[in-house]
């Protein structure tokens, strides 16, 4: 059986031959990740981070990376620079989130040595499924964020290579079995499968203790059904992305010329192919503010393709859909002109029409932006309640928004409905730090007290278990008096 194939029109490339995993392959790479859980799980966060940080060394070889470029360009068309850039970031983020692990705050070991004799700490829940993105090959894929924290965590793998690369999931897979060979990292620890059949195999898999997903709404909720479906009911971490808000307040459209070419290159970016990428926004009315942004999406319209004939289809349909739900088009681009092409779109829409259901509140992944106008608060909060949960919101103000006064009330009205909220930043790039939140309410994700990016991923991958009474050499290193692994504790309600 022949996985998907990935013809790309701007390169030529067909991956034909990559063959998609069969039962038999599945169900022994999951078996195998079981039988290492408790040998992972029992090693040291600095242990671990070592087979992390061989990775990343193998991701580094200059020679390496050019062969990588290369394959992934082939199959993704995303350019040397941006490719180049990724797979850096990708082994970045790889030491970041062993260096996460060694730390050990994740664990949240908490003591009480008064009575009743608590003490809790995280465990590792066991086999994680990853389903790697189409839009970051690297950075969200075989070896991306959710893979890395994982592992981090003391949870084996089992990844589900992407039909958008298939021959580059196959080639880190490679990769990343002969980094960990000289290490201490028990087999089973990473594993590699491809094929449609394949992912649903994993999830249903009795081995599997989670499901990790970066991708559509479609994809990712049919993998959190397919999870509560179970007779053992799993977590799905699935990060899908709905349409981004940002709102001009009055006082900064004083600058809306210069907030336009901002709005245009933030939601251009890798062809609007960003979870991230801001798709509504709301402009306080009589300043013609679609039609700022369509002059200025004239002169930086992308001229690159879509990640795969779906993603171009569905994007081009998208559009016809939001103008037959009310939209006008503002401005258009042209793209490339063939193949995976979409034209960079504007579509202006009355603000009354954005309501609870509409197609207009759904995302169209690709360069198509909505542009709204109110004419006072109360329409704009009105809005906003209608809006889906989404990843990040962001609020243009003034050069100095301390001196703005909606600023702080439009932070609040957007609170309720984002993961994150920006104000004067625009919102498409997301930074692998100790507070970064890259999640939301549903559906944004299916789980939005958690994060995808930033130190508080590995915490996805651990449950909380309380001990009574336990004898010291029965608990877990991060409880044991000794604390050997050196991690920071909270004892008697005292961190420390």
């Amino acid at each position: 059986m022949t996985a998907d194939l990935s013809y790309h029109p701007r390169t030529g490339w067909n991956s034909g031959g990559v063959e998609a995993s069969s039962d038999a392959e599945v169900d022994a790479a999951l078996a195998a990740a079981a039988a290492a859980a408790p040998v992972v799980a029992a090693t040291a966060p600095s242990e671990r981070a070592q087979w992390l940080y061989e990775i990343a060394a193998a991701l580094d070889v200059p020679s390496t990376v050019d062969e990588l470029v290369t394959l992934a360009d082939e199959e993704t068309a995303l350019g040397e620079a941006r490719l180049r850039m990724e797979i850096a970031r990708t082994s970045g983020q790889l030491r970041y989130y062993a260096d996460v692990a060694v730390e050990g705050s994740y664990l949240d070991a908490t003591i009480d040595r008064q009575e009743p004799g608590l003490a809790r700490a995280g465990v590792p829940l066991g086999p994680v499924a990853v389903f790697g993105a189409s839009n970051f090959p690297f950075a969200f894929s075989v070896l991306g964020t959710d893979t890395a924290s994982a592992l981090a965590a003391g949870c084996p793998v089992v990844v589900k290579g992407h039909p958008a690369h298939p021959r580059l999931s196959r080639r880190l897979g490679e990769l990343t079995r002969d980094a960990l060979a000289g290490t201490s990292a028990p087999e089973g620890f990473f594993g590699l499968v491809t094929g449609f059949e394949a992912g649903a195999r994993l999830v249903r898999s009795e081995h599997t203790a989670a499901v990790a997903f970066t991708g559509s709404q479609r994809a990712g909720l049919a993998l959190w059904q397919m999870a509560n479906e179970r007779e053992v009911v799993i977590p799905v971490f699935a990060e899908m992305g709905t349409v981004n808000p940002v709102v001009v307040t009055p006082a900064a459209t004083a600058r809306l010329a210069e907030l336009a070419e901002g709005f245009v290159a933030s939601f251009t970016l890798g062809t609007g192919q960003y979870c991230t990428k801001p798709g509504l926004l709301f402009v306080p009315s009589g300043h013609s503010a679609a039609a700022i942004v369509a002059e200025e999406l004239e002169k930086r319209a992308p001229k690159s393709w879509m990640l795969t004939s779906r993603i171009a289809q569905d994007a081009n349909g998208g559009v016809d859909e939001l103008v037959a739900a009310g939209a006008t088009i503002a401005g258009r681009a042209d793209g490339p002109g063939e193949g995976w092409a979409v034209s960079a779109t504007v579509l202006e829409v009355p603000i009354e029409k954005l309501v609870s259901g509409s197609r207009l509140l759904e995302e169209c992944f690709g360069p198509v932006v909505l542009v709204a106008e109110y004419e006072n608060r109360d329409q704009l909060h009105a809005a906003l309640a209608q809006l889906q949960g989404t990843l990040t919101a962001a609020v243009m103000s003034t050069a100095t928004p301390d001196d703005d006064p909606d600023v702080a009330e439009t932070v609040a009205r957007l609170v309720p409905l984002a993961g994150r909220v920006t104000v004067n930043d625009w919102p498409t790039g997301v930074a692998i730090t100790w507070a970064q939140h890259h999640g939301g309410p549903w559906p944004a994700t299916t789980a939005p007290a958690t994060t995808s990016v930033g130190a508080g991923a590995l915490g996805r991958f651990t449950r909380p278990v309380a001990y009574q009474h336990v004898p010291d050499a029965a608990l877990p290193p991060a409880l044991r008096e000794a604390n050997p692994w050196r991690i920071p504790r909270r004892i008697d309600g005292v961190p420390g």
